[in-house]
This record gives structure tokens, C-alpha cells and sequence, in this order.
């Protein structure tokens, strides 16, 4: 785990450091984590309003979260580090589908929870990364994991997630 955020966090580096060559002023890391993890929640959550609610249940093999429970899971880590930023004592509670049992409970926590984590990221960014940026890059690369592990639940239901479709031409 420690190898794959060290790798992630030079790749984070390489991008800032790219967007630095383009655009002169070098982002900060905060910005860079606040970005890529505003990007991904935007994915999830298209993804989340997308996926048909019939279809929610859906789980490839039997060991494995359905695509409700992934997009639940990933509402867990933001409520979770919304929390911490916020200077609150958390504790991973998994959000359940009992509590959340329709796509637009789902697609509601899923939206508010990205909002605050970004929130609390453009209120102390730089204060919230910088004092622990291996559980920031972490969860960046996780809510990657899920976003990929989606793709595939998608591609399982011979659907073509949002982000692989041919954009319009502007």
C-alpha cells in the first residue's frame, strides 16, 4: 500500500509539475488532491444517477459489494474525511443500504458527501494535506479504485460508462 501511494504521489508530482511547464504557476498539492478527488466524485456520481435502479443489486460474483454497496462505500470515505477535516472524531461507520435504499437516497448522500469533502478541502486545504498527505493521496487513489471497479459493473451490464463515451466535438 505504502508503494502504491509513494507511486501515486509522484505521479501527482509529475502532473503538477506538467501543469507548472503550461501554465507558469505551480498548483499547489491541495489543489491537485481538492481536483482530483472533486473529478472523481463527479464520475461517481454520474455513474451513480446513470445505472439503472434496477439494476443496483447487481453484484459480478457473490464475494463481492454490489454496485449500490460500492457507491455507499465510497460515500463512507468522504463522510469519514469530511469528519476529520472538520477537527471531529470519526469512526468508519459503513453506510448501509437499509438507511439508503433507493438510487436517489443513494445518488443524495453520494452528492452531499463529495460536497463537503470538497468543502472542507477549499476551506483548509493546504493546512488538512500538508499535516497528513499520505491519507489525502490514500483517498484520492481509493475513490479511484472504486470509480474503476464500477467501470467493469457497468461493462458487465453491456453498458458504456459515462466518461468512455465519444465526447461532442466543441
Amino acid at each position: 500500500m505504502k508503494r502504491m501511494i509513494r507511486g501515486f504521489g509522484f505521479a501527482v508530482s509529475f502532473l503538477a509539475i506538467s501543469a507548472t511547464a503550461q501554465q507558469g504557476t505551480p498548483p499547489t498539492l491541495s489543489k491537485v488532491v481538492t481536483e482530483g478527488l472533486e473529478d472523481v466524485g463527479r464520475k461517481l456520481v454520474e455513474m451513480a444517477q446513470e445505472f439503472p435502479e434496477d439494476k443496483y443489486n447487481y453484484r459480478p460474483s457473490p464475494e463481492v459489494r454490489t454496485f449500490a454497496e460500492q457507491l455507499l462505500h465510497a460515500a463512507t470515505g468522504n463522510v469519514y474525511l469530511a469528519k476529520v477535516a472538520h477537527g471531529e472524531k470519526a469512526k468508519w461507520t459503513e453506510l448501509s443500504r437499509d438507511k439508503y435504499p433507493t438510487k436517489a437516497d443513494i445518488v443524495t448522500v453520494l452528492k452531499q458527501s463529495s460536497n463537503d469533502v470538497s468543502s472542507a478541502l477549499k476551506t483548509k486545504g493546504d493546512e488538512l494535506v500538508k499535516a497528513r498527505p499520505d491519507v489525502w493521496i490514500g483517498v484520492l487513489e481509493h475513490a479511484g479504485e472504486h470509480y474503476g471497479q464500477l467501470v467493469v459493473y457497468y461493462r458487465l451490464n453491456g453498458i458504456v460508462p459515462p466518461e468512455s463515451r465519444p465526447k461532442p466535438k466543441s
